[in-house]
């Protein structure tokens, strides 16, 4: 009896060893699914500077007989962080060159275009714009803002990230201006979409 319970033990034993070195010589697989959530954030844009015609910065006009035309970039930083691809467009408008006063004496309401836009990706990852406006274009201008117009866009899928967009100011002043110190109210304004 004894005999037939230590050949029991002994085989239940071998089998179990045979069991564990089965389990140990095989590869056993799991999946796990990972995540990662990305929330959208907003477009925003900020005009960090205007077009500046003075002597100051060496680019001011002095009438000598001739019409004039001078040029001048300025920089508009754009962040579109929605992570959706909707696009976005900027628009302009602006009030007439003026002098002000009692008496203004003013440049023509056509005397400004944007001749060109640059864009260059501030920092990380950016998807190069993709801009379907023509230049150049005139300004709208009158006493109060005209409706504005589109003078930068971005198509779907384009245009995501953080930018600096820097148009190309051009202003006219003729031979027969008035002397003065000419400003413009300038709006910019952002849209989502192309």
């Amino acid at each position: 009896m004894r005999r037939h319970h230590c050949i029991r033990r002994g085989l239940a034993l071998g089998l179990m060893v045979m069991f564990a070195a089965t389990l140990a010589g095989s590869a056993v697989a799991d999946d796990v699914t990972g995540t990662a959530e990305v929330t959208g954030g907003s477009l925003t844009m900020s005009a960090t500077d205007g077009p500046t015609f003075t002597a100051a910065n060496g680019n001011g006009f002095t009438l000598n007989g001739t019409d004039q035309t001078k040029t001048d970039p300025f920089n508009i930083d754009v962040v579109d962080a929605r992570g959706t691809g909707a696009g976005w467009n900027l628009q302009i408008t602006s009030t007439t060159f003026s002098t002000g006063g009692a008496t203004p004496k003013t440049l023509a309401t056509n005397a400004s275009q944007i001749t060109a836009v640059s864009v260059t990706c501030d920092q990380g990852t950016c998807t190069g714009p993709s801009n379907s406006i023509t230049y150049p274009l005139t300004v709208p201008a009158g006493s109060t803002p005209p409706t504005a117009v589109k003078f930068y866009n971005t198509a779907v899928d384009t245009g995501m990230g953080d930018f600096t967009v820097t148009p190309t100011w051009s202003l006219s002043v003729p031979a027969n201006a008035y002397a003065g110190t000419y400003t413009s109210t300038v709006t910019i304004t952002i849209a989502s979409g192309p």
